[in-house]
């Protein structure tokens, strides 16, 4: 074993220095400060150099973290970054916005007397220093394929199999109905845990490489889905699921209780400098106004912690489960109760009040239960525990569903699931039509960023696979 390894003993585990609550609280600047060359070495140098790495196995794109962590520990940038990117087509996104908690650190061998290895902080430092050293190039095709791919969705699915297929030497075509492209990554994720700067030079690359970008086109208004069906040789849908899980209950109809993807994009639009009208009337803008977000995931989390830096002048979180079934990262927990957000667990919402806008929500206490067909505890309510919460603005985030994508772009042959996802072969991506395959939460629900990267790699290798058995068909006749 290397002497620069195995120091988790004499080492103890040490994060990126943290900007403070009330400093960071006023602004949507990231909150975490950048290792030095020094720290990252450091705290590489714990890893333990497993036989089998469970932080890797563990890692939805199977990264090969002791190898980049042995490069970092000896000072062999380059090559830590080149290990990286092998497997990670955003490394740099990945370390800044996956729960390493709950995957590849919350998995590491090291007993948790000593703490895991800080694997996120080193990914994200790894690739920002390669950056910096002009190491990131753009796709460089040494032989180009006249068949083009059109992907539906600039999401973190649909770039990672852009970029993937134009490595390849195919002519890739991004179509997205926003104005830039990054989907969720721009317009869901907040700054404070992923500046968009992170995203739109990942874009610029992109382009730079001969990816082209078809932005402001809706598919299906802007264009029809059969006409990208006869445009190109393949087509990829990565849209990513938007439709709000709703919630119902008296007063649930009532103005100030909004969606929380709305308010995280009027939130972003804002922060890119865009004019938002919903952010400047006040609808989607919680300056000055009592907070309360219904939900436990990592969105809720960006809700509470963006309204925080809006200047609410409070912020609360209902979730109808305790502190350890909470979804969200524990890490976002911590930093949104240091910042100043009140969790009220085991609650949830059972009517809104209000005439012509929401002023609280009315409540009820919850315990937890047996577990359920999922393994998951019930929960059930106590009887008698009504509460009331001040609100002047309700966010609901309780998960996302697909939309009606067979109707709105008038495709019957797309088959979707019980769940209304898209239906694939999970060994192909390819959908019920010919030629068409599909990638990311659209397939399998609302889920983590990692995991539409890990799918569109994949997918990109399968319309690949295809495409050649078409090319040798063709020979063949």
């Amino acid at each position: 074993m290397p002497e620069k390894m195995l120091k988790f003993p004499v080492l103890p585990q040490h994060q990126p220095e943290k900007r403070a609550a009330p400093d960071r609280s006023t602004d949507f600047a990231e909150i975490y400060r950048d290792f030095a060359t020094t720290e990252a070495a450091a705290q590489s140098s714990r890893c333990s150099q497993c036989g089998v790495p469970f932080c890797s196995v563990h890692c939805p794109l199977n990264n090969n973290i002791p190898d980049w962590l042995k490069l970092t520990a000896e000072n062999r940038l380059e090559e830590a970054y080149e290990v990286s990117a092998a497997t990670n087509n955003f490394p740099e996104i990945c370390g800044r916005i996956c729960p390493q908690d709950r995957l590849c650190e919350g998995n590491c061998v090291i007993e948790k007397g000593f703490e895991s290895v800080t694997i996120g902080a080193v990914e994200r430092f790894i690739t920002d220093h390669a950056w910096t050293q002009g190491w990131v190039k753009p796709i460089t095709v040494r032989e180009e394929v006249p068949q083009s791919i059109g992907i539906v969705g600039a999401g973190p699915g649909g770039l990672a199999a852009a970029d993937e297929l134009r490595r390849r030497g195919y002519q890739v075509h991004v179509y997205d109905r926003h104005d830039r492209a990054g989907g969720l990554l721009i317009y869901g994720i907040p700054g404070f845990k992923l500046e968009k700067d992170i995203v739109l030079r990942r874009w610029r690359l992109l382009e730079e490489g001969g990816v082209r970008f078809h932005l402001n086109t809706e598919v299906g208004t802007d264009v029809t889905f059969a006409e990208l069906r006869a445009r190109h040789d393949a087509v990829l849908i990565a849209t990513g699921v938007y439709q709000a899980r709703d919630i119902g209950g008296p007063g649930a109809g009532l103005p100030g209780i909004v969606p929380s993807l709305d308010y995280l994009i009027a939130s972003n639009r804002k922060g890119l400098g865009d004019t938002v009208q919903e952010y400047e009337d006040g609808t989607l803008n919680a300056a000055g106004k009592r907070v309360v977000v219904i939900g436990g995931g990592d969105t809720a989390m960006d809700c509470v912690r963006t309204a925080v830096r809006q200047g609410a002048a409070s912020v609360a979180c209902l979730y109808r489960r305790d502190r350890a079934n909470m979804p969200g990262s524990m890490r976002e927990v911590k930093n949104a109760e240091e910042e100043g957000v009140r969790f009220q667990w085991l609650s949830a919402p059972e009517a809104f009040q209000g005439r012509n806008s929401v002023t609280a929500v009315r409540a009820v206490k919850m315990r937890l239960g047996l577990p359920d067909a999922s393994g998951r505890q019930s929960v059930e309510i106590v009887d008698g525990s009504h509460f009331t919460v001040g609100a002047d603005l309700v966010i609901k985030a309780l998960g996302f569903d697909p939309e009606p994508l067979p109707t709105l772009w008038s495709q019957d042959g797309l088959e979707v699931s019980r769940w209304g996802t898209l239906r694939i072969n999970a060994r192909s991506f390819e959908t019920a039509l010919p030629g068409v395959f599909a990638a990311g939460d659209i397939v399998r629900g609302a889920s983590l960023v990692v995991w539409a990267i890990r799918d569109g790699r994949d997918a990109a290798g399968a319309i690949h696979n295809y495409l050649a058995q078409q090319d040798f068909a063709v020979a063949a006749e």
